[in-house]
């Protein structure tokens, strides 16, 4: 088979398989949590010498992965809408398999509540081909109108006189400590169905999520394909209504993908990214339910996914908040610092590049700025071993008369800089037909952004020229020399 010849797809189901089947050993019987200090609590917890406990990790524990692995689908086919039409669709059928035998039988109601979400996405795809309606308002239509019928069935079972006791309340808003041994055993049977469907046929849906009229086009059964997801999103659902409940199952589905997906832009990385949020997205709920008694665990998982998509917002790498801000802040000092070595070689030309030392007040002058900050930018290009300081002035004790000169390395920056911005004018001029008087804003804006083969690319279509424009040198390292 394809998917054991795959060393990475091996060791992954390996994972999985022993995670499961330790939890189907450690399984027990749900009993009554202790009301005790939130220290013996936590510490019962991590433990888990509980069977209560042991049930709610490895239950929300699977949850997680399930629904951080299909949710990933969801995330990148922008369909996360769909996962809550799935979620509110499948009530229907817990109150179905619940009327079908009068008692809560984990397979009735998965069967009645798979029915029922699979019968709901099949309604939003007759809708969508047959209306005019585009797909949200369909699933929004579905998604009211199983929610409503769920609703209506439930109560009128709680009314009944089995229904004190049927525990349906359960999955409005979930409750991990309610798991047994048979919810614990599918659990296990559908990680095991999804993460083994979805390694075997894992490149036909990448190839739907990302180019569904390629996989069409290239023969592949698309449909069936997304059907196959569909079932399998249903199946996450149901499965997880025990813990999260109806109301917040879509939110496990969506946040832990959407986390990973801030982090990195490869489908098999976002993968393990997400089922590892879920899980401890999960395992983090279950914790604070635990401590606080009487708490319904659903709601805490999802603030534990969410609280992990805030992490991802403010500290991801690429997409971060922070990072970005570091970013742009590094990059406008950089900026400054370029400016300042610009203005420091049109003080050489001003000269016929007999000069080489200069005073604060100079660049000051020519950068416009105050003695201060001038300052501060010398003492940024000394630090970057681009100036040398001629006086021993310190930042305290600054004087106007302060002397510096830049190094090799500086200078050979700052003919980079002023070469970027009078090619880019020159280019402007003779290739975009601009008036030689509105290029110097946009050359201020590009010469520190363009790379040196771009450069070269320029020089070689400009046919290496001497002159801007406006008639000044264009700087290269062999003209220009310290």
């Amino acid at each position: 088979m394809r998917i054991f010849q795959n060393r990475k797809a091996r060791n992954l189901l390996a994972i999985c398989g022993f995670l499961i089947l330790c939890s189907l050993s450690q399984a027990a019987k749900i009993g009554e949590l202790t009301d005790t200090n939130w220290q013996e609590q936590a510490i019962e917890f991590w433990t888990m010498q509980q069977p209560s406990v042991r049930m709610a990790v490895v239950g929300t524990t699977l949850i997680g992965l399930c629904c951080g692995i299909l949710g990933s689908f969801l995330v990148v086919r922008k369909l996360s809408l769909l996962g809550d039409t799935l979620s509110h669709a499948v009530l229907p059928g817990v109150a179905a398999g619940f009327l079908w035998n009068a008692s809560k039988d984990p397979w009735a109601i998965f069967i009645g509540a798979t029915a029922a979400g699979i019968l709901g996405v099949a309604l939003v795809g007759w809708i969508r081909s047959t209306t005019h309606l585009k797909e949200d308002s369909a699933m929004g239509m579905v998604l009211a109108g199983f929610y409503g019928l769920g609703i209506t069935m439930t109560t009128m079972i709680q009314n009944m006189a089995m229904g004190n006791k049927s525990g349906l309340d359960k999955f409005f808003f979930g409750q991990a400590s309610a798991f047994n041994e048979g919810d614990i055993q599918l659990l296990a049977i559908i990680s095991i169905i999804t993460i083994a469907i979805l390694l075997f046929f894992y490149k036909e849906f990448l190839t739907i999520s990302f180019d569904a009229g390629f996989a069409k086009g290239s023969g592949m059964p698309a449909k069936v394909l997304h059907y196959a997801l569909m079932a399998l999103l249903a199946f996450a659902v149901v499965v997880s209504l025990q813990a999260v409940g109806v109301v917040l199952v879509s939110a496990l589905l969506i946040t832990p993908a959407a986390a990973a997906f801030l982090l990195t832009d490869r489908m098999h990385w976002m993968l393990i990214l997400a089922a590892t949020f879920g899980m401890l997205s999960g395992v983090l709920g279950a914790f604070i339910s635990y401590l606080s008694n009487d708490l319904p665990t659903g709601p805490f998982i999802v603030l534990g996914a969410t609280f992990i998509f805030l992490l991802a917002i403010y500290l991801g790498p690429r997409h971060g908040i922070l990072p970005k801000a570091l970013r742009r802040r590094k990059q406008r000092k950089r900026i400054a610092l370029e400016n300042t070595l610009k203005a420091i070689f049109h003080l050489c030309e001003r000269s016929d590049f007999e000069r080489r030392v200069f005073e604060l007040n100079e660049l000051s002058r020519e950068r416009n700025i105050s003695l201060r900050q001038t300052e501060r930018e010398v003492a940024n290009l000394a630090k970057a071993g681009m100036a040398s300081r001629q006086s021993k002035d310190s930042p305290l004790e600054m004087s106007a008369q302060g002397r510096f000169k830049l190094t090799s390395s500086g200078w050979l920056r700052a003919c980079e800089i002023v070469r970027n911005h009078r090619l880019w004018e020159l280019y402007l001029t003779n290739a975009a037909h601009y008036r030689v008087d509105h290029v110097h804003d946009d050359a201020e804006e590009i010469e520190h952004l363009l790379g040196e083969h771009i450069v070269k690319r320029i020089e070689e279509r400009l046919q290496n020229p001497i002159t801007d424009p406006h008639g000044r040198l264009i700087p290269s390292r062999e003209q220009v020399t310290v």
